[in-house]
This record gives structure tokens, sequence and C-alpha cells, in this order.
């Protein structure tokens, strides 16, 4: 059925520890997890400036993307020029590590994406010129890493190509020096074109995201980044789950499923948050038709809008996901999540419908689910959607003090069952 050998020796039951570059401990040896987020340069000038993070809950930024050089080379901010040397001197005396995320989904616009990857990876000549132009970059701006986003591998062929464009990037820039990270669908339609096997040796971490199950590609409504899913998500186990899932990944436990029984440590997997919410109008559950829209466009709220106005936020424990429905005036939202994820807006407009997105009570129980599979950490698509740092409505925030409770002297209060907004 698949084109590679699963790992003999490493998957799931497996008692191997993650490897030493892709978990830390603190002096007594427990785990520390990562908690690491993207910082998306179109975003920027909706964020506070780089001197005002909050650097004390993050672990990694991944700087997303290198496609506008004014913005990450020129723009006026912090006294310096650019947001990426921004963050890279706002960075400075602390741990967190500043890499270049290159591709992405794109837009069809400012964006470019991964339109170039397949091209660029089949060709010796043209991977030079990537590596030269990398080199650059990280020297340049004075990185920590590169974080590969190419979204996606579509043939086995391309699968060969991405692992050979690794393990360049890896021979080019060696660890412990310089990180190396990946982000990589959760769907099995993506995974099953690489070999996972040899994939993982070459980089640090690996970025599941584990989100977008759901969108207007699909016939139905449904939860866009449960943990859980049918055929008995209340008595899925990690193993149960990999056992039961055979032609696609629909949530983000058989993901890690997946790349556990491929032999990826661990410890090198980040679960993906996505800071947004997907909204099927028309609908007011899972499992439901919607107004699809036109165009294929998508409908997408910031995470830090949500619940919106009059609507109460649920949480649905079974498949670990959040939402809700707007019935009317809550409008708004974004046609388009340009690079991934993430749209804006609201104020007037018709009625959103369902709308499937993560509250903090959803992140601390992926935070748990990370910390009893000791996975890497968790990551964050992406900051500038989040609540403030300082409210108990950041997800980011929430995720570190879940990942770290046994540091934390008070838990977190925005762990709430249901939430209401009010109208306004």
């Amino acid at each position: 059925m698949y084109p590679f050998q699963r790992s003999p020796s490493v998957g799931l039951g497996s008692n191997e520890l993650p490897s030493q570059n892709s978990v830390h401990r603190s002096g007594s040896g427990i785990p520390m997890h990562w908690n690491a987020v993207y910082y998306a340069n179109w975003r920027a000038n909706d964020m506070p400036p780089p001197s005002s993070l909050n650097l004390g809950y993050i672990s990694h930024i991944f700087y997303a993307f290198a496609c506008n050089e004014w913005v990450d080379e020129r723009q006026p901010v912090d006294g310096t020029e650019g947001y990426l040397r921004a963050l890279v001197h706002r960075k400075r005396d602390s741990k967190v590590k500043v890499l270049l995320s290159i591709g992405g989904g794109g837009n069809g616009g400012d964006i470019v994406g991964s339109r170039n990857f397949a091209a660029v990876a089949a060709s010796p000549v043209a991977v030079e010129r990537f590596l030269s132009s990398a080199a650059d970059l990280m020297h340049k701006f004075q990185l920590d890493g590169l974080d590969i986003n190419w979204e996606h591998p579509e043939t086995l062929e391309q699968g060969y190509d991405y692992n050979t464009l690794l393990y360049r990037l890896r021979e080019r820039f060696p660890s412990p020096a310089y990180l190396l990270t990946t982000a990589l669908s959760a769907g099995e339609w993506v995974l099953s074109k690489i070999n996972l096997v040899e994939a993982h040796l070459y980089v640090d971490l690996i970025n599941l995201m584990t989100y977008d199950f759901s969108g207007p590609w699909m016939p139905l409504s449904g939860h866009h980044a449960q943990l859980y899913a049918p055929p008995d998500p209340q008595k899925a186990t990690l193993e149960a789950t990999a056992a039961t899932t055979t032609s696609a990944t629909t949530s983000g436990s058989s993901g890690v499923a997946y790349l556990l029984s491929w032999g990826v440590p661990a410890g090198k997997i980040l679960l993906g948050i996505p800071v947004y919410g997907r909204a099927f109008p028309g609908a007011n559950g899972i499992n439901q038709p919607y107004e699809r829209g036109t165009a294929g466009g998508e409908k997408v709220f910031d995470y830090r809008e949500l619940p919106l106005p009059g609507t109460e936020e649920v949480h649905d424990a079974v498949f670990c996901a959040a939402y809700c429905v707007d019935f009317g005036g809550g409008g708004g939202g974004s046609s388009s999540s340009s690079g991934g994820g993430g749209g804006g807006g609201g104020g007037e407009g018709p009625a959103a419908g369902f709308i499937s997105y993560d509250s903090p009570r959803t992140v601390m129980q992926k935070a748990q689910f990370v910390s009893e599979y000791e996975l890497g950490g968790l990551f964050y698509w992406h900051l500038a959607a989040d609540a403030e740092v300082g409210t108990e409505r950041s997800l980011v925030a929430t995720g570190y003090r879940a990942l770290h409770s046994w540091m934390m002297s008070t838990s977190n209060g925005g762990a709430g069952g249901k939430r209401r907004r009010g109208g306004g």
C-alpha cells in the first residue's frame, strides 16, 4: 500500500526518547515544551511592534514569509529598518529563536507561496541558487534557522525532491549551529508522498498543520481543527486512531499517529493551533450543508474576534473543538486566508453561521495531549490574530501555561466551558 517501509524500531508504543536536538529539559530533568508562533509579515501593521512582544511565552518565531522587501527589510520600525531585522534585535538577550519561513499557501497576489518549490527542488542548479540565497538571508539578518513550508509535495517524485532539498539544506546549515524546520499538512494524502523515515533525520522540528480539516472545499460543515474524530473519538487513543485511519487524516491525533508510525521522534513534532475560525454560513452545527459562496471564497475570522457578539462559545469535549453560531449580524470575516490562514473583519454583514475554532479550553486539552505523548510542543498560526497576551483569552499564553503547568503558581483563568459575548 505504501511506497516506503515503516520503521521497525520506532513508532507507536515505542519507549525511545526524542532526540536531544528536539526536546529540552529543566535542570531537574522535567521536559520543557516548545511554544512557537508564526509572525505574518503581511499583518505586521496589525500588531504591536516587535519591541512590544512578550517573549516570555514564546520559544520560536517563524517569520512568514520572505515576500515583501519593504516590510521585511526597509519599513522603519523600532529604530531600525524592516520587521525581520527588528525581530532579531528584539530577541537578543533571550533564548527565543527567529527563523525565516519560506513558502506557504500563497494567495495569488504578493505571497508567492509554494508555487516554485517543485521546479526548484527538481533542478540541482536551482537548488544551488536557493541555498546561496538562503545563506545570504541567514547571514544578513543573523537568523537562527530556516523553516521550509512547501504546501505540498503532490507526487512521490516531488516527495523525493522534498527530502533531497532538506538534505542539502541540512548539509549547508548544520546542526546545532542552525535550526532547520518544516511545516507539513496532517493529511495522509500529503504525508504518504514523503519518506518520513528519512525526512525527520534532516530537521529539528516538524510543524504539523493540524487544522483546515474542513472548509469551503468540503460539502458539509465540520470542525476544522479537531483533535479527535470518528469512529469513536470518546475512546480514541493515539494507537487506536492510527489503526482506524486508512485513507485520510481527519484529526490532529491521527496526523500525529501517522508521523509516529513512520518513526518520527515524538519530540520533533509540534501540534498546530489555528488562531482563526472557519465559518459555514447557513449551518448551525457539523455535518450540515451550507452556503459555499462564490469562487471558492473562504470565510474566516481572526480568533481575537471570536466568539462573535451575541453568540455563545461552546466547547465540544468529544472532538476537542470550540465553536459559536451566528444567526445574523455577526457579519464580516475575510474572503481569503493569505498564506495559509487567518482572516479579519467583523462588523455588519449576513449571518456567519457555524464557526469552528480553537479556544483557551481546547488549547489546554491539546497541551495535555502534547504532554501525554511527549510531543515537542505547540505552534500557532499566526500571532497577529491572537488576543492580547495579557488577557485570559490569549491562545499563545494559555498554551505556554498549560505546557508548563508545573512551573505556574496559579492556573489559567480562561478555561471555562461556555462563554457568552454580549451583543453590540
